[in-house]
């Protein structure tokens, strides 16, 4: 029963927006979630914590408390997401042109785990978004040059906050892959500061920030060309056994 209190939706995720093969990306199911809980408000980070893959094409619930936010399948929780009082530690600026550069070095050309992700699988220009992060000479970051497909437009004219939330998940993992290593996203907590718009050159910029047994931790952010931060993030990865 949805109390007076609780708003529940039934949502369904499009293929288009898969990460590995059958399931979710985890960075645009955070986003998602994150957006019942925000609206379009972008005061305060969230942390969103990835209990179990998210299956897609199929009915799922999202529903949405005071300061809570969760997708479940069945009786299966998917995501939650909160609000939180979280300073980032944003990786350095990179200028687009040596941004995109750095994208040949981009480790998943020489075995990509997921090749059809969303946000960093091998997809064509425009389906995809094609972030491909590449080691920056001479720092410990990693970045991509993004441009900003015209397809992923919301009603409003900018791009919607879940494809946001995905630019700045999958480049933490390739801050610590190498080719043919894969790990899962198990939580990302970020905060947008400016919209992002079609048709646009952003700067995607991750690092590595650590590792703890199976845990591994990494930083993001997307800036403008002139170097303004329009988001920042940090997240958890869970590798394999």
């Amino acid at each position: 029963m949805t109390t007076a209190a609780e708003l529940q939706t039934v949502v369904s995720v499009p293929a288009r927006f898969r990460g590995p093969e059958g399931v979710a990306n985890g960075g645009w199911i955070a986003g998602t979630v994150t957006e019942a809980l925000h609206g379009a408000r972008h005061d305060s980070a969230v942390e969103v914590t990835l209990h179990a893959p998210t299956p897609l094409e199929t009915g799922l619930s999202l529903r949405h408390l005071a300061n809570s936010a969760t997708l479940t399948h069945g009786d299966t929780l998917l995501a939650e997401a909160i609000p939180v009082a979280e300073r980032f530690n944003a990786p350095a600026f990179v200028p687009f042109n040596e941004a995109a550069r750095a994208e040949g070095g981009f480790a998943g050309l020489g075995g990509h785990p997921f090749p059809g992700c969303f946000a960093c699988g091998l997809r064509a220009p425009g389906d995809g978004l094609r972030i491909f992060p590449g080691a920056v000479p001479g720092t410990d970051l990693v970045a991509a040059g993004w441009r900003v497909p015209m397809a992923v437009t919301d009603q409003d004219g900018a791009v919607p906050d879940a494809v946001t939330w995905a630019a700045l998940d999958c480049v933490t993992g390739w801050a610590h892959f190498q080719p043919g290593e894969s790990a899962l996203l198990g939580r990302l907590t970020a905060q947008i500061h400016r919209r992002i718009y079609p048709g646009g050159t952003y700067s995607v910029v991750a690092r590595a920030a650590g590792r703890e047994g199976r845990k591994l931790f990494g930083e993001s952010a997307v800036y403008e060309v002139d170097g303004t931060l329009v988001a920042s993030a940090k997240a958890v990865w869970i590798a394999p056994a």
